[in-house]
């Protein structure tokens, strides 16, 4: 198998054209120790991985798994961490276990007793530097995505970084546009895209089954009522540089509460349950709808719905009201089933995970024909990366898909702040005749970061 190429000339380019986040001092380069460079492995993917709570473990391992593919270094700003969920049960996460179960792995599949390859990194920018890195995973707080992935590209690094794409909608449309510009291979973690039961429900909405589309219906969870742990402000856990994990974010006291896996419900890190569900079941309504490059012409949120404590201030009840392209209703909603529904003048289709459902069950019976529309199809989302980073071919989930599929969200939430429908052009991706709309879809970062 021939040696993977990188783009080692570009990357220096870049940095010598200042393509560089601006970072305050509190960033300054980090390491658990200072190790070697590692000479590169013919043939193998060598892999990055940014952000190491749950959802970066899971992908770390899932990269582990591919033969052709050597993750190489793993980066946090947490050395060690406890995260205690909802159900009071807890897993250790954090850099220095990452760095163990990789060279545990590596160890045990080239039968010695020790392997010491995987560097351990505090900051990012370390880990996007090195040229024997082929690609970035990005699996960290959604406040984080774009700095990160900006840094990747700035180095010519391939991309995958988890859902939702970005924490702002400027963001989304900067960093879908850089994409193409370094013609970088990008892989979203929608990873729905990735299974049969969605693919089938797509294949059988775009072959015309149930008529002209009419109406969409996207069901998400509601968002957080109460506390989902402990809100005593306390000092700051060792071996977490808490002001790196805030980064751009306000630096908020800490807590438990709204830290690990918990972040989602305050503005400052993430969008709620909205914006953390919106980039698997919206995304999957826009591929069945042909809405990959396209978007709302309308969008007005109604009925939303405060958390009982301040701890949190993303919505627990909401309805996006929206029109798209074709005048299709389009309503995102916590009232719904969870899942996608489009309905025709002659049937419906829905789908959740694990669930297929339909107007006409003959529709659904083994073996028959969706008919002459084919689209990507992919069983691995994991391996559709590693194949496009080799290939070059985009992958099932790429950038601009997945900042379309979450703009709704977006201008939902400018929506309910201004208390008015948004008039939105998706080809121009703006809000029209609406100066404070627009300024609203950008949020400001902590000095001194900046878009």
């Amino acid at each position: 198998m021939p040696k993977l190429k990188t783009n080692h000339s570009t990357r220096r380019r870049f940095l010598k054209n200042g393509f560089m986040l601006m970072a305050s001092p509190a960033m300054i380069s980090s390491k658990i120790s200072a190790q070697p460079e590692i000479p590169n492995i013919s043939g193998k993917c060598h892999i990055g991985v940014i952000g190491l709570g749950a959802r970066g473990f899971h992908l770390m391992q899932s990269f582990l798994r591919q033969e052709d593919v050597h993750v190489r270094a793993v980066c946090d700003v947490d050395r060690v961490h406890y995260r205690s969920n909802a159900w009071g049960q807890g897993q250790a996460y954090g850099l220095e276990s990452a760095k163990r179960v990789v060279e545990n792995f590596y160890a045990k599949n080239k039968r010695r007793s020790a392997y010491n390859g995987c560097l351990a990194l505090i900051d990012y920018r370390d880990l996007c530097a090195r040229d024997d890195i082929d690609a970035v995973v990005v699996a960290t707080p959604d406040h984080w995505h774009y700095h990160q992935i900006m840094e990747a590209l700035a180095h010519g690094k391939d991309v995958y970084c988890e859902k939702p794409l970005t924490h702002t909608f400027m963001e989304g449309k900067i960093i879908h546009r850089e994409v193409v510009r370094k013609r970088a291979i990008f892989q979203t973690g929608s990873q729905q895209r990735s299974t049969a039961n969605f693919q089938k429900a797509v294949a059988l909405v775009r072959n015309g089954y149930i008529g002209r589309l009419r109406r969409v219906e996207v069901g998400l969870p509601p968002g957080y009522t109460k506390p989902r742990s402990d809100t005593r402000i306390q000092p700051v856990p060792p071996g977490l540089d808490y002001d790196r994990w805030n980064g751009p974010a306000p630096l908020l006291p800490y807590m438990r509460a709204r830290h690990h896996q918990l972040w989602r419900g305050h503005l400052a890190y993430g969008g709620g349950n909205i914006m953390d569900w919106i980039g698997h079941h919206n995304d999957i309504a826009h591929w069945g709808a042909g809405m990959d490059q396209s978007g709302p012409t309308e969008v007005r949120a109604v009925g939303w719905t405060s958390s009982e404590t301040d701890i949190y201030n993303t919505p627990v009840d909401y309805e996006i009201h929206c029109v798209y392209p074709g005048n299709i209703e389009w309503l995102i909603a916590s009232k719904l089933k969870m899942g996608t529904k489009w309905i025709g003048e002659n049937g419906w289709i829905y789908v959740n995970r694990g669930r297929l459902e339909a107007s006409d069950p003959r529709w659904l019976e083994k073996g028959f024909a969706v008919g002459p529309l084919e689209f990507a199809m992919s069983s691995n989302h994991v391996r559709n990366f590693i194949d496009g980073v080799r290939s070059r071919r985009a992958c099932i989930a790429p950038a601009e898909t997945a900042h379309r599929s979450i703009t709704a969200g977006h201008l939902g939430y400018v929506s309910h702040r201004l208390g008015r429908r948004l008039v939105f052009d998706p080809h121009i991706e703006r809000v029209l005749n609406d100066t404070e709309a627009n300024t609203l879809l950008d949020k400001s970062y902590r000095k001194p970061w900046r878009i």
